[in-house]
């Protein structure tokens, strides 16, 4: 401990990554709770008959019969919206910007919005998709950058500025409610 004790101290110091939340995290999928998609709360139905799979009609439409498979099923949907809606947009940023990209998928990543590889691999996290779509530009537009600029250098968050002119507004966002996205649901 004694080698390490200023990075101890810079470490209880240092400010926490997200204020903490009014009330306890934690989702129940029952009817009347809420679950989040594109930056906005949707009321939770809980369907008895006739529904097989989630269904989204300006609320989350969930099948009673998934039972304790609620949340897994959610995930899926989230998953599956995550790959409808973020991958075309990250293609064609891709190529506005002109940058090769040899793939981009979505990936379970707790801690990280979105990465890239040496080899221009380019991963988003699924939980994105419950962030409003300008934070999602500017992840898709942070991560494309880096093909051009490896680091946060100066050019790096000017390629940013240039192409995500809501970026400060889409970082402050994610400083305030990304640990809404953390969660699992």
């Amino acid at each position: 401990m004694e080698s390490k004790r200023q990075w101890i101290y810079e470490k209880i110091a240092h400010p926490q990554k997200y204020q903490d939340l009014p009330h306890p995290p934690g989702k129940e999928l029952v009817s009347g709770e809420s679950a989040l998609y594109l930056g906005r709360q949707y009321r939770i139905e809980v369907i008895k008959t006739g529904l097989v799979q989630i269904q989204f009609a300006q609320r989350f439409f969930i099948p009673a019969t998934r039972g304790k498979k609620r949340k897994e099923a959610l995930r899926k949907w989230y998953i599956g919206k995550a790959r409808e809606k973020i991958i075309p947009r990250a293609e064609s940023r891709a190529h506005e910007l002109g940058v090769p990209v040899s793939g981009i998928k979505i990936v379970d990543n707790r801690f990280r919005w979105g990465s890239c590889t040496l080899k221009n691999n380019v991963n988003f996290n699924w939980r994105l998709i419950k962030a409003p779509m300008f934070v999602i530009d500017y992840v898709i537009v942070h991560e494309l950058a880096h093909l051009i600029e490896a680091n946060h250098t100066p050019r790096f968050w000017n390629i940013i500025r240039a192409q995500a002119p809501t970026m400060e507004k889409a970082k402050a966002w994610l400083k305030e409610h990304g640990q809404l996205l953390e969660q699992e649901i």
